[in-house]
């Protein structure tokens, strides 16, 4: 029943019908708030439209469905984030990130082992850009706390002039590649997606904090334009921002100790493989750890004369 549920196929073609609705609807609201990334919803869905039903017809024939399924697994992955970005423009790809996962998870993926080289430059990048996004939001926390507190205009007003900057600008590009970056590095390690539970913890974090932006970006909005004229009490929006960005901060700091303790052992989802001390087994040394020609060790209690 769940199999039925989860048909790859049917997938596609309600995922391409949603993506032909989903880029009508954002190309036709008018006075889009955010036009750049309006029109980048339109065109991200024409495509996925198009993937979605090409890929329905290619997974009907045994010659194209390998690759086909590569492509979609390849693209739905990171479309996930991207539909994160279209949010700026409607509210339907909250939708559309919930048929992306679903589609992945149909499509079973089993992905490759990244090289040395190739692994630690994405752990370089996705370290790199997490510290990053952990700095924008300190940085936005502090301008938070400022432009509840300031008693000028100048200093309330840029405050939320800039944190407004810091969100479109900084904030929303960080959060993107930090979880394309973190999907990639997890797919392509023995530590997996959610095989492990403090990589499954990040993922639960990594997924929670669009959806904490989703009403933190309303919020800075508001009070960047009620500030324009002169100073204004923040009342419970800015008590709302000001929390809602120290969340943020501490949910990206639990983030961080996550991945230097990687407390937990592994999730009940994970895959019966050569562990030791709930530790992935390094490959290298796995082939000495099974060789039949490794010397047995001899017990002392039974090797005496008698």
């Amino acid at each position: 029943m769940g199999s039925k549920r989860l048909d790859p196929r049917r997938l596609q073609l309600v995922f391409g019908a949603f993506a032909l609705t989903a880029g009508t609807v954002t190309a036709l609201r008018p006075d889009p708030p955010h036009p750049l990334f309006t029109i980048a919803a339109a065109c991200g869905y024409a495509l996925a439209a198009a993937l979605s039903f090409g890929g329905w017809f290619a997974l009907r024939r045994a010659a194209t469905s390998a690759p086909a399924r590569t492509v979609l697994i390849v693209f739905h992955l990171l479309f996930v984030p991207a539909q994160f970005l279209f949010l700026l423009a409607h509210d339907l790809p909250w939708l559309g990130m919930a048929l992306s996962s679903a589609i992945v998870v149909s499509l079973k993926p089993r992905f490759p082992r990244l090289k040395r080289t190739p692994r630690k430059v994405w752990l370089t990048l996705h370290v790199g850009i997490g510290v990053g996004w952990l700095g924008v939001a300190t940085g936005m926390l502090v301008l938070a706390i400022v432009g509840a507190s300031a008693d000028s205009h100048e200093m309330q007003h840029g405050a939320y002039l800039l944190l407004h900057r810091f969100d479109l600008l900084l904030a929303i590009p960080s959060a993107f590649a930090t979880i394309v970056t973190g999907v990639v590095v997890s797919l392509g390690t023995p530590w997996g997606l959610v095989t492990h539970k403090w990589v499954l913890a990040k993922l639960v974090i990594a997924l929670a904090l669009p959806l904490l932006a989703s009403f933190e970006g309303p919020w800075i909005e508001e009070l960047e334009a009620r500030s324009a004229d002169g100073v204004i009490e923040t009342g419970t929006t800015g008590l709302l921002l000001t929390g809602a960005m120290g969340l943020f901060t501490v949910l990206l700091w639990t983030a961080v100790v996550l991945s230097v303790f990687k407390p937990g052992g592994r999730t009940p989802w994970a895959r019966p493989k050569g562990e030791r001390r709930g530790r992935p087994v390094n490959a290298a040394r796995a082939p000495a750890l099974a060789s039949p020609h490794r010397p047995v060790p001899v017990s002392d209690s039974g090797g005496g004369d008698s």
